[in-house]
């Protein structure tokens, strides 16, 4: 039996959802809302269960996306620039889309409608590969480039999520890449253990920009219950290769995330929300403020591309 690919409306969103080939691990994602990852579904003790924190339906989309971001992509910038500018080429760029603190916030392509360019499927994945053109749609970024976003389900409950990013404007371009998926495993995050490849904390002033200044912080150089801890904060990776960057666990529920992204995402990003039933892991190529401070950015020169990888693994109790 074969992987599959079905398209269908639910809540007045369009889905594109992959299935394995007992259809009990699903992924599904929005095209329409910047191709974000709507759901990640594993069997679970016999249930099926949703690890992604989600939208409910497309009231809730229009309501909360530019507020939450949830599994939006973040591109051609990560999180936060500093008052909306930032210098290129000697001229000062003001985003005009701002964030409600005066700073621009999470990109630009959180929501725009991706076009579904391909798709395949077989008895060991199933791939659709989406597509955005943005051609300076914002004076801050008066730059054209194309965004891919390939999403590929294979066995044992493995979602690979592949962007690549191709300038097609005569400049260089400044660029940075991410994601900002909120994770849930059942019950409080309170409980939860937590355990990423990071004794290095970026450190940050009162606008969620890094400073300058790096901290030494190894608590989660091993599993740590989070409990009440409160987590808005940029980390340096530093993984082993062929192990997991970051694992998130529940033992309540048996269910056990484990992030593998590859090199072009150096940086962590972990956000508790208040009500403590998800956390966001967002993998970054680039730190918060990238395009003044520098670190990480990529300049990328006309015609080139850039490929950003991660993948997410699910284990069930």
């Amino acid at each position: 039996m074969d992987f599959t690919i079905q398209e269908r409306t639910v809540s007045d969103c369009r889905q594109l959802i992959l299935a394995s080939p007992d259809g009990r691990t699903q992924a599904i994602v929005l095209p329409d809302y910047g191709a974000l990852l709507h759901a990640f579904i594993v069997d679970n003790q016999g249930q099926p269960f949703n690890i992604i924190d989600n939208y409910a339906d497309a009231a809730d989309i229009a309501a909360n996306l530019a507020m939450s971001y949830k599994s939006s992509k973040l591109s051609p910038f990560v999180c936060r620039i500093a008052g909306a500018q930032y210098q290129y080429e000697g001229q000062t760029m003001e985003f005009a889309a701002r964030f409600v603190d005066g700073n621009a916030i999470h990109g630009l392509l959180f929501n725009k409608p991706f076009r579904k360019i391909a798709s395949f499927t077989d008895s060991g994945r199933a791939s659709v590969l989406l597509k955005y053109v943005y051609k300076q749609e914002d004076d801050g970024y008066p730059f054209d480039y194309a965004c891919e976003i390939r999403y590929t389900l294979f066995a044992n409950n493995t979602l690979q999520i592949q962007t690549t990013v191709t300038n097609l404007d005569d400049l260089t371009l400044p660029m940075a890449d991410g994601w900002h998926p909120y994770f849930t495993l059942g019950g409080a995050a309170n409980e939860w253990f937590l355990q990423f490849a990071s004794d290095t904390m970026l450190e940050f002033d009162e606008r969620l920009v890094p400073t300058g200044k790096k901290i030494k912080d190894a608590r989660f150089t091993e599993p740590f219950r989070l409990g009440d801890t409160e987590l808005d904060n940029c980390f340096e990776l530093d993984p082993l290769e062929g192990q997991a960057a970051c694992v998130l666990r529940n033992d309540a529920t048996g269910l056990q995330l484990s992030l593998f992204p590859d090199k072009s995402y150096p940086y962590l990003q972990l956000y508790t929300p208040p009500h403590r039933k998800s956390i966001a892991i967002e993998n970054l190529s680039a730190a918060p403020d990238a395009f003044n401070n520098g670190m990480g950015l990529m300049m990328l020169k006309p015609g080139h591309t850039e490929t950003f990888t991660v993948y997410y693994q699910v284990a069930c109790g």
